[in-house]
């Protein structure tokens, strides 16, 4: 399990100082010679079966089979298509963000190179479910989606005048404990707190200044990814408006 209870950036090459490891593939995982492949693990919680980082490949086709875990991802480089039984592809390319069902049956098959970063949840507790059709289980993320005002502002304590802030909520898994969408506020400050729920964000537009409870900040803006844990002790200042895309899972 990673130690670290502060919010992460995530950057395409890993941390600095620090490559990515080369993967070892098992070839029952193909139906392609097997491809290179190179990850970094941000953050992990074995018990839970989150894992956030950055991953690379080479020209590959993975075996048909149920998908390993529900997944928000961010393509960096590169394209993709994922393929059900029926022949049906849908296609992901460099600049999209998608998400995947867990356990839906699909190929992944691309030519040429591709690097994402991804949250990535799979209970090792539960039974792999039994999804005849991968039908709405791969979806392309939509930045000009319609938002839905809310009504609260959680998981925020707002300091001062209330933000209006809106979302579109495009996914919630099989376990009702993963969410995926886009969400947009205004200027607000919240209060210092632990941070309720993991969160993997993508930034489309803005910036936001998260402080840790030691003091320490980073901004974040439009082009970044980065991951909350639970538990992190943070506040969050956005000074005029934010606009992410999200993937959350509260347990």
């Amino acid at each position: 399990m990673t130690a670290s209870r502060k919010v992460i950036l995530l950057e395409p090459n890993g941390p600095p100082g620090i490559w990515l490891a080369e993967m070892e593939c098992d070839p029952a995982d193909f139906q392609s010679p097997l491809p290179t492949q190179h990850l970094h693990v941000y953050f992990s919680d074995e018990d839970l079966g989150l894992t956030v980082g950055v991953w690379d490949t080479t020209t590959m086709q993975e075996t048909f089979g149920p998908y390993p875990g529900d997944e928000f991802i961010w393509v960096l480089e590169g394209a993709f298509e994922m393929i059900d039984g029926d022949g049906t592809a849908v296609g992901v390319k460099q600049g999209q963000s998608a998400l995947f069902r867990n356990a839906i049956p699909i190929s992944w098959k691309q030519d040429g190179y591709l690097k994402k970063f991804f949250m990535t949840y799979l209970d090792p507790m539960a039974d792999t479910p039994q999804i005849d059709s991968a039908e709405g289980g791969v979806r392309v993320m939509d930045p000009q989606v319609p938002l839905m005002l809310l009504d609260g502002t959680a998981p925020f304590t707002i300091i001062g005048p209330r933000p209006v802030q809106r979302a579109h909520i495009e996914f919630t898994n099989d376990a009702g404990n993963m969410s995926v969408g886009v969400w947009e506020s205004d200027a607000m400050v919240s209060e210092m707190q632990p941070f309720p729920v993991h969160e993997f964000v993508q930034m489309l537009e803005g910036e936001v200044t998260i402080t840790a409870e030691d003091g320490t900040a980073q901004t974040f803006r439009a082009g970044d990814c980065f991951f909350v844990p639970k538990g992190a002790v943070c506040s969050w200042n956005i000074k005029a408006y934010v606009k992410k895309y999200f993937a959350v899972l509260d347990t």
